[in-house]
């Protein structure tokens, strides 16, 4: 009997050599291999298709302004006074008008007033009863020197003196209340400005009527005062402080101010104060600059813009800037991914402030230059972390 080669066997020898053909044809086009992992790093090799969803960017410097706080500019309460008329009477006699500059002293109006009438004609009175009083007291010195009258005339005439020294005293007083002068001839008050400025605001016409118990009524119509004398050249700021935002501030951080009504003009200012007290409503905190406004072209009650700038000193502590999107959470603890060499990526704890358009203050963890993961943060921690 002959042996032949069995027929299945030759067919089956076929396949495994078609197999094989396949599986070293499919090994010749396998694709790249794929990241690895080595502590708190991914490493991807050079031509691996994850890294064209990765988007790096460059940790920057943090800004040294807190932006886009708003401001209300008022007057300075240093340079300016609030004028209403101590005496009752009518106004008769505009002498001063809004934008004029006054020094102090400067006539602002007349008063045709009885009270003013009644206090300059005490004083002269009063001067005149103290020469009286003086030339008798005199006398009576004289005579009691030569034998002529009593120590006891003496005596009564020396407190007639102090008597009326002290009236005199008295009515000299209440006349520079009001400003006046014994040795004026116009019996007409004249309301006088106390500070040099500009009149900024005016509230009197003649022939009004106006009283010395003004500043004390309800209604805002009669509280209005007669003049407002400030300096335009210097306003103050009030700025409404985020909660966030009361760590960056202190006394003294210079301000850049900026008005719709200017463009492209910076004006300059500085913190002054800095409140105790949160509003409970708005949760900020009242926090007031000098502006400084040589030109005038600030008004009061305008609204601007203000970036509020850190001390130089601060500059080290201040960190850097990046991307918000760039910080992930794990556990209440924030983290990012940083580019340490190419394709090579560290997860690193940082400590984060406030996010403002976008971008978070990253105060350790990260140094300037440095890229981060802008996007694709998550997709490296699930890799680190499956």
């Amino acid at each position: 009997m002959k042996h032949t080669f069995p027929i299945w066997r030759a067919a089956c020898l076929s396949v495994l050599v078609g197999v094989a053909g396949c599986v070293r044809k499919t090994s010749s086009t396998e694709g790249p291999a794929g990241p690895r992992v080595e502590g708190l790093r991914v490493i991807f090799p050079p031509d691996a298709p994850q890294l064209a969803s990765l988007t790096l960017q460059a940790a920057e410097p943090r800004k040294l302004a807190i932006t886009h706080l708003t401001g209300r500019l008022y007057w300075s309460e240093d340079s300016t006074v609030r004028i209403f008329t101590p005496v009752m009477g009518r106004v008769t006699a505009v002498k001063a008008d809004i934008g004029q500059a006054v020094s102090v002293g400067t006539p602002l109006a007349e008063i045709s007033s009885p009270d003013y009438g009644q206090a300059l004609a005490d004083a002269r009175a009063a001067a005149a009863n103290l020469l009286v009083a003086d030339k008798a007291y005199a006398r009576s010195k004289d005579l009691f020197e030569n034998g002529a009258a009593a120590r006891k005339d003496v005596e009564a005439s020396e407190a007639a003196f102090r008597a009326a020294q002290a009236e005199r005293d008295r009515a000299a007083a209440r006349l520079r209340l009001y400003g006046g002068e014994e040795a004026e001839s116009d019996e007409a008050y004249v309301l006088r400005s106390p500070v040099a400025g500009v009149v900024v605001e005016r509230s009197i016409n003649r022939g009004q009527e106006v009283r010395s118990d003004q500043m004390l009524a309800n209604a805002p119509n009669l509280f209005a005062p007669l003049f407002v004398v400030g300096d335009p050249a210097v306003l103050w700021l009030q700025l409404d402080a985020a909660e966030a935002d009361i760590s960056s501030l202190e006394l003294g951080q210079k301000l850049r101010i900026y008005s719709k009504a200017f463009p492209g003009k910076v004006f300059a200012g500085v913190v002054q104060n800095i409140g105790d007290e949160m509003d409970p409503a708005t949760r900020t905190v009242k926090v007031r600059g000098v502006v400084q406004n040589p030109d005038r072209q600030l008004k009061a009650e305008m609204y601007v813009m203000v970036d509020v700038l850190r001390r130089e000193a601060r500059v080290p502590g201040a960190g850097v800037e990046i991307p918000s999107k760039a910080v992930f959470t794990i556990e209440e603890k924030s983290y990012l991914f940083v580019e340490v060499s190419p394709g090579t990526f560290e997860r690193r704890p940082v400590e984060i402030g406030t996010e403002k358009d976008g971008k978070v203050p990253v105060l350790s963890g990260v140094a300037a230059g440095e890229k981060v993961v802008a996007e694709g943060g998550l997709l490296l921690q699930a890799v680190l972390e499956p």
